[in-house]
């Protein structure tokens, strides 16, 4: 450990206890992306109290605070602040029992399911041994609270609303997100490290008609079911077994009864990829293989391909990346690794995007390391061990929360010398 990652460590013992609490209230009241306003709120009254200088309400509800320490580079640490439409399951005291009213009208539970609850506290925690140890450290240092990146329309509605004008220009951006690894560890990886992603909507159209006479129809149920079964054979029958890449199809709806034969169907899929070569064969073989099927079929109309949500890939800088690994290699040791590629998305990458600088995302684990241990003894992981976005998804607290805090210190301090 360098002696100046030492010195701001150093009082990371003073602030835990309430740290802690922190945490615990952000995972007790989590709210949906772009209604952030508790949260946002919490978040700014803890940089106000650490010194830092706060603008609100960027792109709706995102917060930036800005420590400037003398001359020297500008360090931009992101944390997301949204949560998910789940209902929580893990039977931890301050498991949260929120519930909105969705767009729909009907009430949805919310959970911070992802680890976002994390990611904030921890950049809290590093913004505030920052400002508490400025002798150990020259420059600026930037704490961002993004909403919305569940969404994919966070880091879109900052930009949008004057970010890069609003704030310093960072020489580099750095961020974290806990995953279902060993608490304690922390893995970097240079190069594509999260895919990229397109949720796409579907439209079929047949002819209606009644279920004992299909002859006077074009049933878009058997049209749809084809779409799908032909869909699986992108990966495994026109990509090279190298190149990785997933399409899913998460959502079909046609149709209101047994005997019925409906006029349309519509079906929902999701694409991850990890370049834009594969990421335009991926797409373009979708489009191919709806348009074939439709055409097979004799459907009377052509289909309508919609995009509703796309997320760029995440591709680490390759000199950052390391600067950053060789600092976590002298502090964490053994606890330091190269994580594995993961098809996860992201749209943190718009926001170093919109100032033309570098950037490094890496991840932390956040899953008790005995009950982890065990899965992986018993070969169990995939099933014991909750992954992000379950219901079931509760980081341990420690040391969870100290990793993140140490993890944020470090990368900055890796440039903000004296």
């Amino acid at each position: 450990m360098s002696d100046r990652a030492r010195t701001v460590l150093a009082g990371l013992d003073t602030i835990r206890p309430g740290l802690e609490d922190l945490y615990k209230d952000l995972h007790a009241h989590p709210e949906l992306g772009l209604r952030e306003h508790r949260t946002a709120g919490k978040v700014s009254e803890a940089l106000r109290g650490a010194g830092y200088e706060v603008v609100e309400g960027i792109g709706g509800t995102g917060v930036v605070g800005v420590l400037a320490n003398g001359d020297g580079p500008v360090v931009l640490a992101r944390a997301d602040m949204d949560a998910l439409p789940v209902r929580e399951r893990t039977g931890l005291p301050y498991a949260s029992t929120a519930t909105v009213t969705g767009e729909d009208g009907s009430e949805q539970p919310v959970m911070h399911a992802c680890g976002h609850d994390v990611h904030m506290a921890a950049l809290i925690g590093g913004a505030r041994l920052m400002a508490e140890s400025r002798d150990a450290w020259r420059g600026t240092f930037v704490a961002l609270f993004q909403p919305s990146e569940e969404r994919g329309d966070g880091a879109d509605a900052m930009i949008a609303d004057g970010l890069t004008s609003r704030v310093p220009r960072p020489d580099v951006v750095l961020a974290q997100h806990v995953l279902a690894l060993p608490a304690g560890y922390v893995g970097t990886r240079p190069g594509p490290f999260l895919s990229a992603a397109d949720s796409l909507r579907v439209t079929v159209h047949g002819r209606g008609g009644h279920g004992s006479m299909p002859q006077a129809a074009v049933d878009p149920v058997v049209m749809a079911a084809m779409i799908v079964v032909r869909l699986q054979t992108i990966v495994s029958r026109e990509l090279a077994a190298t190149t990785p890449a997933v399409v899913s199809v998460g959502s079909i709806h046609a149709g209101t009864g047994p005997n019925v034969i409906p006029d349309s169907a519509v079906i929902q899929l999701n694409v991850r990829t990890y370049d834009d070569a594969t990421r335009a064969q991926v797409l373009g073989a979708i489009e191919r293989i709806v348009l074939a099927e439709c055409q097979a079929s004799g459907s009377p109309e052509a289909p309508l391909i919609e995009q509703i949500a796309s997320f760029p890939p995440t591709v680490n800088d390759e000199a950052v990346t390391a600067r950053v690994a060789d600092a976590f290699a002298a502090h964490f040791g053994d606890d330091a690794h190269t994580v594995e590629l993961q098809t996860a998305s992201e749209d943190l990458s718009l926001i170093p995007d919109a100032f033309g600088v570098p950037f490094t995302y890496w991840g932390i684990g956040g899953i008790d390391p005995e009950l982890y241990a065990e899965a992986v003894r018993n070969g169990t992981v995939a099933r014991d061990v909750p992954v992000n976005h379950s219901p079931f998804f509760a980081p341990v607290l420690q040391p969870t929360l100290d990793t993140g805090v140490s993890a944020l210190t470090v990368a900055a301090l890796a440039w903000l010398g004296v």
